[in-house]
This record gives structure tokens, sequence and C-alpha cells, in this order.
């Protein structure tokens, strides 16, 4: 049985994350053109530029893994992480006057964010699958259930990041540049354009350091199924985020008693 505080507390705070997502929809894409749709078709036209770029100049990474399927399920879970962790780095200072009501707290601020960015990045990838699959550029994943459970899994990893991030850059502004610079020092081993089974042995222990390359090589062996060999460990990706949020929510508290006593 629930306790009724509890599940008030709950209703609150789902309130007040929607409303700060539909703020941040129209504050962040208006009223005009296409509007929120920018939401996926700006990660759509990124994954597939890619993807085309490597199909139509018939590029080759030495194996024989779809070249479509390969981008698709790499690019994706880049722009999950990276996305989520860029927009909440400092994503309290232009919202800080928000936080002086009762009911919104930082936490709130940073999962509106993180909200559109899953939601963006979750529309594009699977309608891009279903896209290929029409255009018979690429097959439909193989494993459709351990798919979504990558995918949740990621998520989930993107959430804690982004939320750790964004708490240290509310303490230090050296924060987001730093950010900003691991992005791009990171983009080469995050799995996107490689399989951790082609890797030499003390490359691959190295990689497998990085949990979303554990997202990666669990989306790609739902999507790709039998036939390559992946290396991936949900205890250990369940583990980093966990470990991120809870860190990130205790820098928070700091953060917010900063807010309170300025």
């Amino acid at each position: 049985m629930f306790d009724m505080p509890l599940l008030q507390s709950l209703n609150i705070q789902v309130r007040v994350v929607g409303a700060l997502v539909m703020r941040e929809i129209i504050t962040r894409f208006g009223r005009h053109n296409i509007g929120f749709l920018w939401l996926f078709v700006e990660p759509m036209m990124f994954t597939l530029g890619i993807a085309g770029l490597w199909y139509l100049t018939k590029a080759s990474h030495g194996h024989n893994v779809p070249i479509i399927e390969f981008a698709l399920t790499g690019y994706s879970t880049v722009l999950l992480w990276r996305n989520c962790a860029t927009r909440c780095v400092c994503g309290l200072t232009p919202n800080v006057s928000l936080l002086y009501h009762r009911n919104v707290k930082p936490i709130d601020v940073f999962l509106a964010r993180i909200v559109l960015e899953i939601a963006g990045a979750t529309i594009s990838f699977y309608c891009l699958t279903v896209c290929f699959y029409v255009a018979g550029l690429a097959d439909l994943p193989a494993h459709p259930f351990r798919v979504v459970a990558a995918w949740l899994l990621t998520s989930f990893l993107s959430t804690a990041l982004g939320v750790f991030i964004g708490a240290i850059s509310e303490l230090s502004e050296v924060a987001e540049r730093v950010w900003h610079t691991l992005t791009y020092l990171l983009f080469p081993f995050s799995g996107s354009v490689f399989m951790v089974d082609w890797l030499p042995q003390r490359a691959r222990d190295a990689v497998l350091l990085l949990p979303w390359v554990h997202g990666v090589e669990m989306l790609r062996s739902g999507y790709l199924g039998e036939g390559y060999r992946y290396h991936y460990s949900i205890a250990y990706l369940v583990w980093v985020a966990s470990f991120l949020m809870l860190t990130g929510l205790i820098i928070l508290r700091v953060v917010h008693r900063r807010v309170e006593a300025g």
C-alpha cells in the first residue's frame, strides 16, 4: 500500500515537470515554422545524414555488419546521452526564478529538459527504423524487446549523466567548457563507429569502462541478432547510472541550498 502523501508528492512533481516541458517547448521551438516537430526532426536529419552518407559513398568498416543498421544504432545512442547532458549544462541559470516557487526543484528543471531530449531521440530512432525498413534499406530488429530494453537502459544512463553534469556545471563554470570539449573527445570511443569485438583485448577493456558503450552493444545485439559477438554488461551500466544519479542528486541539494540562501 502506497503512502498517500508520497502519491500526492509524485503527482505534484509529474504536473510540475509536465508544465516545465511545455514551457521548454515554447521557449525553445516557438510557435512558428514546424514548431515542436523540430524536437525529433533535428536528430532524424543528423542520423539520416550520416547513414545516407555512408550508404551512398559505399563506406566500409571492414566487416560484414549492415551499414545502415550499424549507423542507426550507433549515432542514435550518441545523440541520446550527449544531448541529455549538454542540455542540462548550466540549465538552472536561465530558470533560477522558477526555483522560488515552492513546488519547483532543480531536479524538475533538469528532468524537463531530459524528457524532451529522450522523446526526440526516441521518436527519431523508431521512425527511422520504420522508414529504412519500408524503403528496403534495412531489416526490422531481430529481438525487439531487447532493443526496447537497451534503449530504456541507455535513457536511464543519459538521465543520470544529465543530472550529474548539470549539477556540477552549477558549481563551476569550468565544467561547461570541459564537458563541451569532452563530448568531442569521447565521440570516437562512444561505440558509434566500431563494435567492441573488433578491438584488441587491451583496447576492448578500456572502452568497456565507458558505460554508454554497453548500451550501444546491447542495442546492436537486439537489432542485428545472432552472427556477431557482443560485449556488454547490464549490471555495470545500471551500477554506473545509479552512481551518477545519486551523486548528481546530492550535488543538487547543495545547489538548491545556495539558491535559497541567495
